[in-house]
């Protein structure tokens, strides 16, 4: 209690505050603008986040993070067409209530459901938070690499149908992690006698460019579009009071996001079905499922707003990020020579609790501003695509041009931002590239220092987490490989 008290008291100024404020609001409002998105915001932001504090920077991105969700709800329920990526699932109930007349209500359910399911996922955590302290020093070098590893094959299996396409987006992301000079002895690699090279491919261009100039050149390619969406009339603090005729169904799918956001690589969309899945077949009326459910609303948004929270567990316990967001927040880490991992928990348990209750406070200010702005961000829903395309590719090359004044940063971008465009044409997966990076590096350093204590290949899994990582890693491996085989047999007959 007294850690917790003391992590409430590092957020009680004002700078980190304002932060919080700027990053909650700022980030309803990005989710409410069709086809941009949290990444796309984190990416353009992160340059700027490095000349603040550390707590400062990372509150920011947070209030982001958290409260994206909320705002894609809107234009999800209103126009159907999801705010991010991860309100898609909104659409299929959301959107038909509108149709009803029934816009306020779906909202209210919304916003309730996601503030439970935030709420309830941050209660868990701090709860959880002596039991990670005392479990994080257990991991060495060789454990953490097998994190590392475990994290990045369950990124790979979590894209299904295209398994081998994220595999491969993953195993490019690991050699662009390696150009310039390798971490142990400085040598340089994959650089071809190009000085340009000798620094690497830093990854705040590689994200700035695979997601907001893609989003940027997506934005300016398509056809200009302008959505509408009819003003909200009625009293949204009493529409969203009725999620608590749906506790069972808020708290499983808040239950849901918080164990799929603790496993890298699975994130909301599994937590969603999962928690969608549940609510349809414990339902009394299964078959309004998809038409206008209320059920299927409040499981959707209760599963994906429980997940940011979650997702922080691997990021500050053992410094692997489960997916783009947190990968993108990690290096704010390392700018401040902050070393997420068993030693904050051990040296910082303070600085973790205060991230809690700054999560904790962001759903307060989301859910506040919320009652009284809803209408007045259907005007951000109507802003042009290609304005908006011109304003992201505006923001994002002064982003790369900020991190050190190079042209050669801007170039690599705007390639970066060709390949990303590419990528989300043919339906391909962005995310494996950077988290093959993010990672690759962690498991790199790790092996090394690991393999010092090891002399045949048993002695690498000597020690009962390294064991059971391994063998959670095979298992996986076997599981994927024999449902591949099962499914050809199935086609074959």
């Amino acid at each position: 209690m007294d850690m917790l008290m003391s992590g409430i008291g590092m957020l009680m100024h004002w700078d980190v505050l304002l932060a919080l404020l700027v990053g909650s609001v700022g980030g309803v409002v990005i989710g409410a603008i069709p086809g941009v998105g949290p990444a796309v915001a984190i990416a353009i932001l992160l340059p700027a986040t490095f000349a603040m504090e550390p707590l400062v920077g990372l509150v920011m991105l947070l209030g982001i993070y958290g409260s994206s969700m909320f705002g894609g709800a809107l234009p999800a329920i209103l126009i159907n067409t999801p705010g991010t990526a991860v309100n898609a699932l909104t659409t299929y109930d959301g959107h038909p209530m509108t149709k009803r007349g029934e816009a306020l209500r779906a909202l209210g359910l919304a916003y309730g459901a996601s503030f439970t399911g935030g709420v309830l996922s941050i209660l868990a955590l701090i709860l959880f938070s002596p039991v990670l302290a005392k479990v994080a020093p257990m991991f060495g070098s060789r454990e953490i690499f097998l994190a590392a590893l475990l994290g990045l094959v369950l990124v790979v299996l979590a894209h299904r149908g295209q398994t081998f396409a994220a595999g491969a987006l993953a195993g490019l992301g690991i050699f662009l992690g390696t150009v310039g000079l390798e971490p142990v002895k400085y040598t340089q690699r994959f650089t071809f006698g190009q000085d340009w090279l000798g620094s690497g491919f830093d990854l705040i261009v590689v994200v700035l460019g695979l997601f907001a100039l893609s989003q940027a050149f997506d934005l300016l390619s398509s056809p200009e579009s302008a959505p509408d969406a009819q003003p909200i009339r009625g009293r949204m603090g009493r529409a969203m009071t009725e999620v608590l005729g749906f506790k069972r169904i808020a708290g499983v799918g808040a239950g849901f996001g918080v164990l799929m956001g603790m496993i890298p690589g699975v994130g909301e969309f599994t937590a969603q079905f999962l928690s969608y899945t549940y609510a349809q077949k414990t339902s009394k009326d299964p078959d309004a499922f998809g038409k206008g459910s209320p059920e299927g609303l409040v499981a959707s948004e209760a599963a994906n707003n429980a997940v940011p929270a979650a997702a922080m567990i691997p990021l500050l316990a053992l410094g692997i990020p489960g997916e783009a967001l947190t990968a993108m927040m990690l290096s704010v880490f390392y700018v401040h020579n902050v070393i997420p991992g068993p030693q904050l928990f051990q040296g910082q348990i303070d600085f973790v609790y205060a991230l809690y209750a700054a999560m904790l406070l962001l759903n307060v200010i989301v859910v506040a501003f919320l009652l009284v702005a809803s209408n007045g961000l259907l005007r951000i829903i109507r802003i042009p695509t290609r304005f908006l395309g011109v304003m992201i590719l505006v923001l994002s090359f002064v982003g790369v041009y900020s991190l050190r004044n190079s042209t050669v940063d801007c170039a690599l971008a705007a390639g970066f931002g060709v390949l990303g465009l590419v990528l989300k044409r043919q339906n391909l997966p962005v995310v494996p590239i950077v988290l093959g990076m993010v990672l690759g590096g962690i498991m790199e350093v790790k092996l090394r220092s690991g393999m010092a204590r090891v002399r045949t290949f048993a002695d690498f899994f000597d020690r009962p987490i390294a064991a059971i990582l391994g063998l959670a890693i095979l298992a996986l491996l076997t599981l994927h490989f024999v449902g591949l085989y099962r499914e050809n047999r199935n086609r074959e007959t």
